[in-house]
């Protein structure tokens, strides 16, 4: 029997650093792992609406009153300045709660709001649990199409109106515009051919996009505009850009703030909600394609308009400026008590007003509101109306009302949409799903049954075939598992669904078939006499290229899955593509050092050289 040397440490030399490394690494993913044993409570936030008259909330006990007769049990209600915070025995119950407050307070704004139940230490760290899907925290799922060939059709019928404006602006005599099947033209006799260029050019100024042949047609020349094939790239980006900026917009005016939005395929939109169980407010607001215009008045030749309360009316086809300019929108009421709504403009759309009103004191102003809808046929059709035409009384600037309006609902309606944004492109409802709370409860508590499960059966299996190895590989299972959950944790956009637990529990399955090819391998070792010491090292070593091979290939998979994939799909790709990473760090760098750690102790301890 060879004794071991107390200065002879080889291996504490060679991987003391990976020893400082890997701990550090585990360390910072269990911590923020941590937060995830403290699950996030779903909150009512209670206030009045910014453009509401009155300036005081409920109290207290009137609103626990009212939940409380609606068999809404309140654990707990705070006074927070102008806000009271509700938080109920059942949060799964926030959505009914908060359209019980809003039938009761209409002018109130209900927003649910999940509230951080973890130390303040790590939220002090910016560490928060899980986002969950909606197959687990239940909600809402729409679907929108984007009708980007109506969107290119309406650019190009505008170009066309502003073109005539343009022509006579510059009283550019001898030219004359016309539509056409794909886009329109401008057709310049011989004596007013130098006076297409100027033309032209402010068109193309106006938009970016548009693309112009010029041919000669006897002695008439033609300038054809239409949108190339890479315009209409350019477009449809834009458009799907706008659109979706405009849709999160209008989720943030409706009080949902973990709303996840993303483009899905070409020109549709996927829409998750947690949290909302009636989708009636959501889809009325979310569908709505409403903008608004503001028009100077056209005595002679212009674009006609239909008027609210009947006729029609010449307008200039090119605005004064549109509803993108609007920072703000409130509604209020003027001085005999109708409703009306009140605009505050950004710098661009304060100047053009300023401007325009200054010029045009005592003259009148249109303001268009325009919608789509659909036909009996099914097309999709734009429909624009004149819904009030004022007089400008006076120089304004960046602040002005809009009058005569319908309604308060459709005041506060057009308000929220002009807050938002208005969409540039008709959008319409393909698909809408709802999932309940209670559903979402019941597949959490069924997918952490089957991870128990068959994360116990593993780590029963392991301990009796391996004995001291299969202890070593359920410690990195618990490694790996606590990593990936901190891992999730700790990354940006990550949601939690269904099939990322049935992801999770693929990765136990990976991860210990991966130990347990390394296991053989060292079986094999010592079979060929080596030492336990050697057999580990040369049995980590071994089994690596198998193992990278394996999670490789399967890895290239996942990221397919995530490219292609929308919702459950791709949770279960970032579950997947994640365990491999954490999988691939404890299988093979954690329990490689916890091996040889044991054994070169177990060496020691039987006074024998581990390398002998």
């Amino acid at each position: 029997m060879l004794s071991v040397k107390k200065e002879q440490n080889p291996f504490m030399a060679k991987f003391k650093l990976s020893y400082i490394a890997m701990l550090i690494v585990l360390i910072l993913l269990a911590i923020s792992a941590l937060p995830n044993l403290y699950p996030n409570k779903s909150w009512l936030h209670v206030s009045y609406a910014p453009h509401s008259e009155t300036q005081a909330v409920p109290s207290t006990q009137a609103l626990v009153t009212i939940l409380n007769n609606q068999g809404l049990d309140v654990e707990q209600g705070l006074d927070k300045q102008s806000t009271i915070n509700i938080l109920l025995n059942e949060p799964t119950k926030s959505a009914q709660a908060q359209a019980a407050i809003k039938a009761q307070y209409p002018n109130t704004q209900v927003k649910i709001v999940e509230h951080a139940t973890s130390p303040i230490w790590l939220q002090e760290f910016g560490l928060s649990p899980i986002k969950l899907g909606l197959d687990l925290n239940g909600g809402v799922l729409f679907v929108l199409d984007v009708d980007l060939d109506k969107a290119i059709d309406e650019q190009l019928t505008s170009a066309y109106q502003q073109a005539k404006s343009i022509i006579i602006k510059q009283k550019a005599h001898g030219l004359k515009a016309q539509q056409t099947g794909h886009g329109f033209e401008i057709n310049a006799l011989p004596n007013a051919v130098q006076k297409l260029t100027p033309v032209i050019d402010e068109l193309q100024s106006r938009f970016a996009n548009l693309a112009v042949t010029t041919t000669n047609n006897g002695n008439v020349k033609n300038a054809k505009f239409s949108y190339s094939e890479l315009g209409r790239s350019n477009f449809d980006k834009e458009v799907m850009s706008q659109t979706l900026t405009t849709l999160r917009s209008r989720i943030e005016e409706l009080g949902i703030t973990e709303a996840v939005t993303q483009r899905q395929g070409t020109q549709r939109i996927r829409i998750e909600l947690p949290g909302v169980q009636d989708p009636t407010e959501a889809k009325r607001i979310i569908g709505a394609t409403a903008s608004l215009g503001f028009y100077q008045l056209k005595e002679i030749g212009g674009q006609t308009f239909n008027m609210q309360s009947g006729g029609t009316i010449n307008l200039d086809p090119v605005p004064i400026f549109t509803g993108e300019h609007i920072n703000n929108a409130n509604i209020g009421r003027d001085d005999w008590g109708k409703p009306l709504v009140q605009l505050s403009l950004d710098g661009q759309g304060g100047d053009a007003m300023s401007a325009f009103s200054k010029a045009n004191i005592g003259k009148p102003m249109a303001t268009v509101y325009s919608e789509y809808s659909q036909n009996a046929t099914g097309e999709t059709v734009k429909k624009s109306e004149v819904i009030n035409v004022a007089n400008i009384a006076q120089h304004l600037s960046s602040r002005f009302s809009i009058t005569n309006m319908k309604s308060q609902q459709a005041a506060a309606d057009l308000a929220l949409l002009l807050r938002a944004g208005s969409l540039t492109a008709p959008v319409t409802i393909v698909h809408e799903q709802t999932i309940g709370p209670s559903l979402g409860q019941k597949n959490i508590t069924n997918g952490l049954a089957a991870l128990m499960l068959g994360m116990g059966i593993t780590l029963a299996f392991m301990a009796m075939w391996y004995r001291r190895l299969g202890l070593i590989a359920n410690v990195a299972l618990l490694l790996n598992l606590t990593s990936l959950v901190g891992l999730m944790s700790l990354l940006p956009g990550v949601v939690l669904t269904l099939p990322g637990i049935a992801g999770l529990v693929l990765t136990i399955g990976m991860a210990v078939d991966t130990n347990v090819i390394i296991f053989e391998r060292i079986k094999e070792e010592r079979r060929k006499g080596r030492s336990a010491y050697q057999a580990i090292q040369e049995g980590y070593k071994q089994a690596a290229n198998t193992i990278f091979d394996a999670n490789i290939t399967t890895m290239i998979t996942a990221l397919i899955l995530y490219g292609i994939g929308y919702g459950p799909v791709k949770g279960f790709a970032i579950t997947l593509a994640l365990g491999l990473i954490t999988s691939v760090f404890t299988g093979v760098y954690v329990s490689k050092v916890l091996s040889q750690t044991l054994y070169l102790k177990l060496a020691k301890k039987a006074g024998v050289n581990a390398h002998a």
